[in-house]
């Protein structure tokens, strides 16, 4: 056994979850494991209970127990990216300034790694300095099979106001996604905590009354017959799978959804990709230090586009945010 380590959290982890930085630097510790661990206190932030979904900042010191030497393992392999994925992760910025680089993530890239995961964002973020002295930090995720807007921060402050503006509801996103028949009704939301599910499934969200809220609005934007339809998604909170594991409760899960919406989500539709039909559309997000909003949207890629022509849906609509009030 290992006795207690109190480990200093690195300006590279300001903005991480603190399972996630389990995940990183414990990766033989399972979520069970962890969570047990939390139930019990013995693991602190700075002398204090904390939760899975605790945002870390620079400096906080994580109190580790004693830990069965499989579990008190070292970091995950890193995965360096050779110079034409950085080239081709360069080419995906579409927004950068002094303290935000905004990337369109492609669907099939996890942004962070797990277990068998070696070849993730994470590690490829020293080809997104551009110069800078630090090197960019994640603030939010996406599902690896989710394309779109992904906002990382360029500097240990910047990530602290960013993160503090995700936790604290200052961020708007939009999403896109096709989905299974067509909502009744068209728009509204759906209001129903989530929760993971245990042994097999733990890392698949389920409706629980008794976990914390989730709240997503939407919006039907077009049909194709009563087969599937186009939704716009606004996430009022962030819970994992969120968008996901809602569409699916309320019985119209995203097209390409295996997972919450089994052969459901893969209607006989000739010229559908078979992808995940979701995408990070657009994000608005308070300047880290300007006090401006920064509105960035990332273009739909491909496999969404023949998706859209399959289902006869113009791409073009709609114009601007449905959700604006």
């Amino acid at each position: 056994m290992s006795g207690v380590e109190n480990r200093e959290v690195g300006s590279d982890d300001a903005g991480q979850r603190l399972d996630r930085w389990f995940r990183k630097y414990y990766p033989a510790l399972g979520h069970g494991g962890l969570q047990k661990l939390l139930r019990k206190g013995q693991v602190r932030v700075d002398g204090r209970r904390a939760k899975a979904n605790h945002r870390l900042e620079a400096g906080q010191v994580v109190r580790v127990p004693p830990l069965a030497e499989e579990a008190a393992g070292k970091p995950a392999p890193s995965y360096t990216p050779d110079s034409a994925e950085a080239a081709a992760l360069r080419e995906r910025v579409i927004y950068r300034d002094a303290a935000v680089i905004a990337l369109d993530k492609p669907a099939g890239l996890a942004v962070q790694g797990g277990s068998g995961t070696h070849k993730h964002l994470d590690a490829m973020l020293d080809a997104l300095t551009f110069g800078a002295a630090e090197r960019p930090r994640l603030v939010h995720r996406l599902d690896k099979d989710t394309s779109g807007v992904l906002v990382l921060a360029r500097s240990a402050s910047a990530a602290r106001n960013l993160s503090r503006a995700f936790r604290d509801g200052a961020v708007r996103k939009l999403y896109w996604a096709a989905v299974a028949g067509v909502p009744k009704p068209r728009a509204g939301e759906i209001d129903m905590p989530l929760a993971k599910g245990g042994g097999q499934d733990r890392e698949k969200m389920r409706p629980d009354a008794a976990a914390e809220p989730a709240l997503t609005r939407f919006a039907t934007v077009a049909t194709s017959g009563k087969a599937a339809a186009w939704l716009a998604l606004r996430p009022v909170t962030g819970r994992t799978h969120q968008l996901r594991a809602h569409c699916a409760a309320i019985g119209h899960p995203i097209l390409g959804d295996g997972k919450y919406g089994g052969k459901k989500a893969f209607p006989q539709i000739e010229g559908l990709p078979g992808k995940l039909l979701l995408h990070a559309r657009e994000i608005a997000l308070p300047d880290p230090f300007e006090g401006t909003t920064l509105r960035i949207a990332a273009p739909p890629p491909e496999h969404l586009l023949q998706a859209w022509a399959a289902l006869g849906f113009d791409p073009g609509s709609p114009r601007g945010d449905p959700f604006e009030d």
